[in-house]
């Protein structure tokens, strides 16, 4: 190789290697740190599956203008060569957990606010939902000594509403309260299991102001499976919003239990009337006097109206009361039963509390029951119903 005057020597990558590179046998390059980053102390470097080393810290990223040297990929595989033995393979380990929002309440609000421990057992055969609540741990103080008065309180969504709340008794100065207390639903359906949340919140209580709000959470009832307990711990969360959207006219007023049956014998539809569940509280004590009303429409006559007798100061009246209708078979198809439940006042027009329609328009359970007892005659069909705070066609006056 000649060079001319003035003209300067270089090699290349290769040539510099070779020239370290002595007969014999394989040593290391020298200063072979130039051509790797350094690890911080205690920080291993990885293998890859090639049997070339890795570093085990992140790279900085190439930019759009740069190529990765090809110098440092001709020394990771001399590196590789020189003596060094592979790894082997790293065993696969179970994905890991994604990363937790710092600013969720898995993290911040489970330390804030508190866990929670309950839980729900769905009672298909009786349609009841059991909630017993255990206890709860880390509450966030709410009072001035730095303790709070805490009760729980349940609502059903979506039509939550105060005719579906129940609470727990109030537990004073305490953040670690336990209540051990179960609280039921009845007139739980398995359609209600489908569709409905059940909100449990946490909240403190105050005997000279409003009540304040500490934490929630908010349980899928299609996640229970019937006469299985589940059991939950919870962090509680925030305040969650409400769905303004939800149409108002859907708002529960409590449950009802009716029975159909027709009757060969007597050639009428027998109407059993015989509980209430969860009425909502239409007088000032937060009782009602509630009495039920059953219409089978269209009626001409005006001579299908029945009432029952009036319950006093209750929410959960027991009626068992029956009513006859006397039609032939062929014509249930054409009929509507409309069932509405009052609250009796002396000395003023009766509070309409809530009603549910039965027939072949109705959707859901009580298409379903209605079709059932045309189906199955001198068979008596009991069923659950939601009572709602509008009955359309109906007149909302006693």
């Amino acid at each position: 190789m000649t060079l001319r005057k003035g003209e300067k020597t270089t090699i290349s990558i290769q040539e510099h290697m070779a020239i370290d590179v002595c007969p014999g046998p394989i040593k290391p390059i020298k200063q072979i740190s130039d051509y790797f980053p350094r690890f911080p102390r205690g920080l291993p470097a990885a293998v890859g599956r090639s049997g070339t080393l890795r570093p085990a810290v992140s790279q900085p990223s190439v930019g759009p203008t740069e190529t990765p040297r090809e110098d440092d990929e001709d020394v990771d595989q001399l590196f590789g060569a020189y003596g060094t033995t592979p790894a082997p393979p790293p065993a696969k380990c179970p994905p890991a957990e994604e990363a937790v929002d710092p600013e969720g309440y898995e993290s911040d609000d489970c330390t804030a606010l508190g866990t929670l421990d309950f839980s729900l057992l769905y009672d298909q055969e009786n349609n009841a939902l059991h909630c017993t609540i255990n206890k709860a741990k880390g509450l966030k103080p709410m009072d001035h000594n730095g303790l709070a008065d805490p009760y729980v309180k349940l609502h059903l969504l979506p039509g939550a509403s105060k005719a579906n709340k129940l609470r727990t008794k109030t537990l004073r100065n305490t953040l670690n309260p336990t209540w051990n207390e179960t609280l039921t639903y009845y007139g739980i359906t398995d359609e209600d299991m489908i569709r409905k949340t059940l909100r449990i919140s946490v909240c403190d209580e105050d005997k000279f102001r409003h009540n304040e709000f500490i934490g929630e959470t908010r349980i899928p009832l299609k996640k229970l499976k019937p006469n299985q307990t589940k059991n939950f711990s919870i962090c509680l969360e925030k305040q969650l919003p409400i769905d303004k959207t939800e149409d108002k006219s859907l708002e529960e007023r409590g449950r009802i239990l009716i029975s159909l049956k027709y009757s060969s014998q007597k050639q009428g539809l027998l109407v059993g009337i015989i509980r209430c569940a969860h009425l909502a509280a239409m007088d000032a004590n937060g009782y009602s006097d509630p009495y039920v009303k059953t219409y089978l429409k269209p009626d001409e006559d005006k001579k299908s109206k029945h009432k029952t007798a009036v319950k006093k100061k209750t929410l959960n009246p027991e009626f068992n009361e029956e009513f006859c209708y006397e039609i032939k078979h062929g014509d249930l198809a054409k009929k509507t039963l409309e069932v509405t439940v009052w609250d009796y006042d002396i000395g003023k027009s009766n509070d309409f509390i809530g009603g549910v329609v039965l027939g072949i328009n109705a959707k859901g359970e009580r298409l379903k029951h209605w079709f059932d007892c045309l189906k199955n005659k001198d068979k008596k069909i009991e069923r659950w119903h939601t009572l709602t705070n509008e009955l359309p066609g109906a007149v909302l006056s006693d």
